[in-house]
């Protein structure tokens, strides 16, 4: 079988188990960051997934072997990691999962002390060790130890009940019923027990925790067909939806309807906002629904490169409040710098609950846009396609703006669309929105075909 070549950028080292990712590699990436490190302490924990702990004792075994101190926390999720490396002084982070991607990928995350993605100066550092095999390996009396700690995940639950911005008593007085579905991945626990905390009834759906994806990772419409029939079912007032490693939070309103990924950063903005003024920052990729929003309620919205990392940098530099990535990713930087499904979750119920109104009502409340989000299989001379479809851009849109940041953003009167590879997988995403559901599909079918 061919080598699945590694997909690999400050959003992660990934790739498929046996087939590009093995536990020689993972050991070896372990001992390259306890390198970049030198010393210290480093939290580590993993989600779900089969592979998760193999690749997770590997990770622990490279780090050991320079002489840097584990404190393995378990099975989290990956905010939960980040959490702990700030709480904890740690010298860094490393988290085993590929977040969104099936269950045959795993994933190293790595994260600086301040409990953030490593800037991609560091993740230069970082891939120039491991390239070079270049490791600080110790003696057998100076190799790090190992320590276990197992309470992070309520620790995270009561840092989150105790941000000043969720309006706990007004959530509890909503008696709200929330169906739960995590994929049995790191948010099993965690989603749950928060939601049972701020006052909620709990219906849970693949909570279980034991890594089995009965249905796609990502937390998109089409993977979420079972949540929507059990909010129908149990006539709750919405349901709750995270990826494997519960960074990102998808909606289902009353009726079973998919609210999508896009509109939990809205909505997360939006009740930020309206109790604290400041900047947003939001990615390239994200919905003109939340920078609308946003505007509206006096903030200035700037946009950064897609990723984790580049979002965080980008509202550390402008001193931003609140914003995200439209894949769910809601990032609070007062609670801490890294997208998390719990604030996200109890950002969403504090909106609801001032707002007396139901999730399909607040919706309504929203600009509309259409949007569609499509990937396909990255072809190898992708940057030299790009630059010719950029010269073909005018006959397709007439009057448009152009950003160059991260592939191609073409913004025009009635809406926008952006070609980019991916982070995190071997495919080129395309993402589609404007005003008109009918264009929507038409611009899409026109700018995929080109890159067939």
């Amino acid at each position: 079988m061919k080598k699945q070549q590694l997909v690999k950028s400050t959003s992660g080292i990934r790739g498929v188990v046996g087939n590009g990712l093995d536990p020689v590699m993972a050991s070896a990436y372990g001992a390259a960051f306890g390198t970049f490190l030198k010393k210290g302490t480093v939290v580590v924990g993993s989600d779900t997934r089969p592979s998760g702990e193999m690749v997770r004792q590997a990770v622990v075994s490279g780090l050991v072997s320079v002489g840097i101190n584990v404190i393995d926390i378990g099975i989290v999720p990956t905010p939960t990691v980040e959490i702990a490396v700030k709480q904890l002084n740690a010298d860094g982070g490393i988290c085993v999962t590929a977040s969104h991607n099936p269950a045959e990928w795993n994933a190293l995350k790595f994260f600086n002390r301040a409990g953030e993605f490593i800037t991609p100066a560091q993740y230069r550092i970082l891939e120039k060790i491991f390239n070079l095999q270049s490791f600080a390996y110790k003696p057998f009396d100076k190799l790090g130890n190992i320590s276990y700690q197992d309470k992070w995940i309520d620790k995270h639950i009561r840092k989150t009940l105790a941000v000043k911005t969720v309006d706990r008593a007004a959530i509890k007085k909503r008696h709200f019923k929330v169906v739960v579905d995590a994929i049995n991945g790191a948010g099993s626990v965690a989603l749950p027990f928060l939601l049972e905390k701020l006052g909620a009834k709990v219906i849970k759906i693949n909570c279980y925790g034991n890594g089995n994806f009965i249905h796609g990772a990502e937390p998109i419409p089409e993977n979420l067909e079972q949540l929507c029939r059990a909010v129908k079912k149990h006539k709750a007032d919405l349901g709750m939806a995270c990826d494997p490693d519960a960074d990102r939070l998808a909606l289902v309103d009353e009726r079973g309807q998919p609210v999508g990924e896009e509109l939990t950063l809205t909505i997360a903005v939006m009740e930020v906002l309206r109790k604290t003024r400041g900047i947003t920052v939001i990615n390239l990729s994200t919905s003109r629904t939340t920078a609308d929003i946003a505007k509206a309620l006096g903030s200035q919205v700037l946009y950064s490169r897609v990723g984790e990392a580049n979002v965080v940098a980008m509202m550390h530099s402008k001193g931003a409040i609140i914003g995200g990535e439209g894949n769910g990713g809601v990032i609070y930087p007062s609670f801490h710098a890294g997208r998390d499904s719990l604030i996200a979750a109890a950002l969403v119920l504090s909106a609801l609950a001032w707002g007396k109104k139901s999730l399909s009502a607040l919706v309504k409340t929203f600009p509309r846009y259409y949007n569609i989000k499509s990937k396909a299989p990255l072809p190898a001379d992708f940057p030299a396609r790009l630059k010719r479809f950029e010269r073909k851009a005018q006959d397709l849109l007439g009057k448009y703006k152009i950003d160059r940041r991260d592939g191609l953003r073409f913004d025009f009167s009635d809406g926008w669309f952006q070609l980019r590879a991916s982070n995190t997988e071997p495919i080129f995403r395309l993402i589609v929105e404007t005003t008109d559901q009918k264009w929507t599909e038409t611009l899409r079918r026109q700018v995929i075909r080109f890159f067939r």
